[in-house]
């Protein structure tokens, strides 16, 4: 809700990169104090850090944000001494949590634990408690910052008429166009389909058992597009990154050995394991589908086409055809009504609509129930094939905010704003009256706050 909550997770998404006289200026002084908060020290080897990890995550920028990040790093040493002051305390599983996945991602992009230790000139377990602690303080600050913000008095109507009354039109949030559709689902036969598959894979496990290479087989059937030019080879993963059942069985296994079929959301999969370190692996797999036939489509259509006469002549409602007939157990328990899988309501917007669905209802009329279509479930990364008519049940129109229609939308706007004015006041104020000395060196920077730049050092 609070986007501003945690203003160092914003650089989470950016690199540092700089001329190389910038670069050379700072790296020279790598154990220099760049600023002191309180009685909380910024060091420039720490901004190097947050740069150097911010590179580990594959973004890249054109701009020089030395200078944003000592600012960020200042900021949150300000919420950090006050959450302090509050006794607030560290989420340690949310900690937990984070910490796995940094390490995760930053083992996946450089190529395991050595590259990674090589990469950051430092031990892995040092790495993790530099982390760790890093962690634990955004958590405080997040905390701190939450506290503010809920201390901001209820939003009332009049709020969001002077809102209402004093913002740019222009800049009021515009709902997008809306969808509200229900279906009525029938899937093929996944008995038949997965034993064609399982079939397959034995007989492919069997050639490579019996000298065939992995990867050439990897290349003419695998169905993995990622991997297919690459004979099925992964890289180095770590083992939480795929499938709980994909890793299982590929950690079960000795280099050079195949497994058995595995079966993931996306589908079924035989795996060699190449190398194994600690909890990272590389392996190949050969990924296979379950594929359906032109009898198993018609099968299916001809019934769904059946439930839409039906339905068009009256015999049956769609709310309860969709209850008796429809073979989606998420939609079926409401009449068939669909909800969007990323939010959970009934109102779609178009970018979260399959492809095949917005097909077809794009042309229809409220009220009017689609021909039968093949489409995708929610399942694994690409969705298992499923059949189906869906019906229009309503179109919201895409528009500006307006008091009468969306309230609840400007609502949140004027909360969000108020939470981002309490949350910066808060830091303007401890600005004036927190010790704070910034070194020289960054004198150029030129801050968003204009208080720091009365906290300079003298040369």
């Amino acid at each position: 809700m609070m986007k501003n909550l945690t203003k160092i997770a914003a650089f989470a998404v950016l690199v540092i990169l700089c001329t190389p006289a910038r670069a050379q200026k700072y790296n020279n002084v790598i154990d220099r104090v760049a600023a002191v908060v309180g009685n909380e020290l910024i060091t420039v080897s720490d901004i190097e850090a947050q740069a150097r990890e911010l590179s580990s995550q594959g973004y890249s920028s054109d701009r020089n944000l030395r200078c944003e990040i000592l600012e960020a790093l200042m900021n949150n040493k300000i919420f950090l001494m006050q959450a302090r002051v509050d006794s607030l305390t560290v989420n340690y599983d949310n900690v937990d949590a984070q910490l796995n996945q940094r390490i995760d991602d930053a083992r996946s992009y450089v190529g395991g634990d050595e590259l990674l230790e090589q990469y950051f000139n430092k031990p892995l377990y040092k790495l993790r408690a530099e982390w760790r602690s890093q962690l634990e303080e955004n958590s405080l600050i997040q905390q701190e910052q939450m506290e503010i913000a809920k201390k901001i008095p209820e939003i009332t109507p009049y709020d969001v008429k002077q809102y209402l009354d004093t913002v740019d039109v222009e800049t009021l949030p515009i709902v997008p166009t809306k969808y509200k559709m229900s279906q009525i689902c029938v899937y093929p036969d996944r008995d038949s389909a997965k034993t064609a598959v399982k079939e397959r894979l034995l007989s492919l496990r069997e050639r490579i058992i019996n000298g065939e290479k992995f990867a050439t087989l990897a290349r003419l059937y695998s169905e993995d597009l990622a991997t297919v030019r690459r004979g099925g080879e992964l890289g180095m993963v770590a083992k939480t990154s795929l499938w709980t059942q994909f890793s299982d069985a590929a950690m079960a296994l000795k280099p050079g050995t195949v497994s058995q079929i595995v079966e993931t959301p996306d589908g079924f999969h035989i795996i060699e394991v190449l190398e194994k370190k600690g909890d990272m692996y590389n392996a190949r797999h050969i990924l296979l589908q379950l594929h359906y036939t032109a009898e198993d489509r018609e099968k299916a259509f001809k019934r769904l086409d059946s439930l839409r006469t039906a339905i068009k002549d009256s015999v049956m409602t769609f709310e309860l055809a969709a209850r008796y007939f429809s073979e989606d157990p998420a939609s079926r328990t409401n009449g068939g009504q669909m909800a969007d899988p990323n939010t959970g309501s009934a109102y779609f917007e178009i970018e979260n609509i399959k492809v095949e669905d917005f097909a077809a209802v794009e042309n229809l009329a409220v009220g009017e129930i689609s021909e039968p279509i093949e489409s995708r479930d929610n399942e694994g990364r690409n969705g298992n094939p499923v059949y189906k008519i869906i019906r229009l049940d309503m179109i919201l129109p895409s528009h500006t905010a307006t008091i009468e229609n969306d309230y609840v939308v400007i609502l949140d706007k004027v909360q969000q704003i108020k939470q981002t004015e309490a949350i910066n006041a808060f830091s303007r104020d401890k600005i004036k009256s927190t010790y704070i000395i910034i070194d020289p060196l960054f004198r150029d920077c030129e801050f968003k706050e204009p208080g720091w730049s009365t906290k300079f050092q003298e040369d």
